[in-house]
């Protein structure tokens, strides 16, 4: 058990981003949810052998984090868990992220404090992904699983607010989740899926959270110091730098509730081109030379301060550094293990993903 303080809190956001991997939402949400939950009560977060009864539910924030309407409080968190709860009637024992990244790896950590529920570590994933469905840990691949999803987002005064309760197949509800962030302005959050303990332990990401603020302590401890941060932390996660360079380009486009686009960053040693699909999917160098695919880790960090700069944060003229890990070198939940999820990938970023 780990009963998260202050500085806790704020390495899991770190390190968080980090596994972000250019999606997982904002640093400086992450920050704002993660100090208010620990002031609102005790945020403990507890190993997945240690939840014995009930279901452990998964907490998501959904949509294009380059929305400028969008517009998620700690409000529509709290709903979505307390409509899951009261609309399924489910005995709900734990909440885990369906994903680490700046914000997401904090998800749960709300409706936690303020319900007296354990945040259990076994992230849906322990990097961030594009899709609802990746972060569902297999469960669309269980025969006649009912999927129960609550959402809540958007802004009352500008007519955006949505309250969403879906049931039914993975991949419709998933879709309607989806849509829900576009009407309310292009985020929502969502509770979903209440499933086993064991089924839990088989197909999540088992020690993502505590890995992710144990990175998060290097970005602490060498706070401002790009080329310490980068160094401790390749040899941390068995990662590799590939170079430094300057953003000579950035393509995004925000559609049905995702941001799509390309990075061109001219490096000390090569060209590279990177695609993202909220998440970085691919990087290649001088064009024809594959160096990482999705779900293999790829990010992007200030050459400066050494922190983690999301896809929809990056612009031309930054100077930022790339680096990798290698997918083993990633605790991953089931649903990013999935080739045919994986295959979907491509139509979106006309990239081969397999």
């Amino acid at each position: 058990m780990l009963r998260i303080d202050e500085s806790l809190a704020e390495a899991a956001v770190l390190g968080g981003a980090f596994f972000g991997g250019g999606g997982g939402g904002e640093i400086s949400l992450g920050l704002k949810y993660a100090k208010l939950a620990v002031e609102s009560g005790d945020v403990i977060i507890v190993d997945i052998d240690e939840v014995t009864e009930g279901l452990i539910a998964t907490a998501s924030i959904i949509g294009a984090p380059s929305a400028r309407e969008k517009h998620v409080s700690a409000k529509h968190i709290l709903k979505s868990a307390e409509m899951l709860i009261d609309m399924s009637g489910e005995y709900i024992t734990g909440f885990i992220t369906s994903e680490n990244g700046g914000m997401s790896t904090v998800n749960g950590w709300i409706p936690s404090a303020f319900m007296d529920i354990p945040v259990v570590d076994a992230p849906a994933d322990g990097r961030a992904h594009p899709t609802g469905v990746m972060g569902s840990m297999g469960l669309h691949k269980v025969k006649n699983y009912v999927s129960i999803q609550a959402a809540v987002g958007g802004r009352e005064e500008s007519g955006q607010y949505v309250e969403v309760f879906a049931k039914g197949s993975l991949d419709k509800v998933d879709k309607i989740i989806r849509e829900a962030s576009v009407q309310a302005g292009g985020m929502v959050a969502v509770t979903r899926n209440p499933v086993s303990p064991n089924y839990v332990k088989e197909n999540a990401a088992v020690g993502g959270l505590k890995l992710a603020i144990e990175v998060g302590k290097i970005f602490q401890k060498y706070r401002g110091d790009g080329e310490r941060i980068v160094e401790n932390i390749v040899k941390k996660t068995a990662g590799k730098l590939i170079d430094s360079g300057v953003v000579e380009s950035v393509t995004l486009e925000s559609k049905g509730g995702y941001d799509v686009g390309t990075v061109q960053v001219r490096g000390v040693t090569g060209s590279y081109l990177l695609t993202f699909w909220n998440e970085y999917m691919t990087l290649e160098k001088n064009k024809n030379e594959r160096l990482a695919t999705f779900p293999d880790l790829i990010v992007t960090l200030s050459s400066e301060t050494g922190l983690p700069i999301a896809s929809a944060e990056i612009s031309k003229g930054q100077k930022i550094t790339i680096v990798i890990v290698p997918r083993e070198k990633i605790p991953l939940g089931s649903g990013v293990r999935d080739i045919d999820l994986l295959k979907r990938v491509e139509n979106i970023i006309q990239k081969k993903m397999v």
